[in-house]
């Protein structure tokens, strides 16, 4: 079904850091927002922050602020991709992350990978419905 009225919103939020390629922080597609994947970046000194734990938190803070931009929220989250290069971090990563998501939990993939960009330990996407359609 082909939907020539349907507009895409590219979204950039100042509270996350930039892009680091040719891609968007997310878009709005309709109801829906695709947010791209994460890495720790700290948006106000764009350094890697250091550690698993304070990485996983900085992703989510970045997706929180994006998501924000977008017209949406973490509540509204239906889908998330998280990257990991050590499988062996999958608990520590669960316990920060249901901080984030405690009474709503999106569906979820966690995948171990070889390597992320920039050195990273973790890389988080995200998929989310908008509040104001």
């Amino acid at each position: 079904m082909k939907n020539d009225n349907l507009k895409i919103k590219i979204i950039n939020s100042k509270e996350a850091p930039a892009a680091i390629g040719p891609y968007s922080q997310a878009l709005v597609v309709g109801e829906f927002v695709f947010c791209s994947g994460q890495i720790g970046i700290d948006s106000k000194t764009s350094n890697l922050v250091k550690g698993i734990e304070n990485q996983t938190k900085q992703i989510l803070e970045n997706l929180k602020n994006i998501l924000e931009e977008a017209g949406s929220s973490l509540d509204k989250v239906i889908k998330t991709t998280i990257f990991l290069t050590n499988i062996n971090d999958f608990q520590k990563v669960n316990e920060i992350y249901g901080q984030y998501f405690s009474s709503h939990k999106p569906v979820r993939s966690t995948v171990c990978v070889a390597s992320l960009p920039k050195g990273a330990l973790i890389e988080i996407e995200a998929i989310a419905l908008r509040e104001k359609f």
